[in-house]
């Protein structure tokens, strides 16, 4: 796996961090996944069953998020907590924090294990700062992006069962946050997790 494309994905995932229109950044997450699709793809023939899952995930995860975007329409944008500059500022410092603090985990190239940990980072730190509820879904999706991209650049590359268990496995975690996102919008009339606090006491 290259490092431009490595650096690519990375370069998506603070884009999507920094993304104010929740629509942008589903768009953003979609073509990440794709990305990471059509790596696989080109890597190895043992790969092309990863490539399906991947890219079978990106489109049905993209259409379900920009379903719930078009049925949850906010009547006006949900703010974050924490400005653009000093997301991006908090993220960049813990992708970096992460990839001192974490030993080399094996994979192909160091370009590879610095992007998988730089994901994981920008996912949480997006589902850490934002207070939309749907973003806090795409910081999940984030982060699986970033364990996908660590799975792929396994040297000896990993079983289709454990790609596929996986991808299942988050893809439901993503989904059921997806509900929770609608309820609180019903609840609520915006997808705004501070809402939450009304329900204390």
């Amino acid at each position: 796996m290259s490092g431009a494309l490595v650096w690519l994905l990375v370069a998506l995932g603070l884009w999507v961090l920094l993304a104010r229109r929740r629509s942008l950044a589903v768009g953003i997450v979609t073509l990440q996944a794709l990305v990471l699709a059509v790596s696989a793809a080109t890597a190895t023939p043992t790969k092309e069953a990863a490539a399906a899952a991947l890219a079978l995930r990106a489109v049905a995860l993209g259409a379900l998020l920009l379903a719930v975007v078009a049925r949850t329409r906010e009547p006006r944008p949900v703010r974050a907590g924490v400005g653009p500059f000093l997301r991006g500022g908090l993220a960049v410092c813990f992708a970096l924090a992460l990839t001192w603090l974490v030993p080399g985990i094996g994979l192909v190239s160091s370009n590879a294990e610095r992007g998988a940990l730089a994901l994981i980072a920008f996912g949480v730190t997006t589902a850490a700062t934002r207070r939309a509820t749907l973003f806090q879904v795409l910081g999940i999706v984030l982060a699986e992006n970033g364990l996908a991209l660590a799975a792929l650049a396994l040297p000896s590359g990993s079983s289709s069962v454990i790609e596929f268990g996986v991808a299942f496995d988050l893809t439901l975690v993503a989904l059921v946050a997806s509900v929770f996102h609608e309820r609180i919008f019903a609840e609520f009339g915006a997808g705004d997790s501070a809402a939450l606090g009304k329900l204390r006491g």
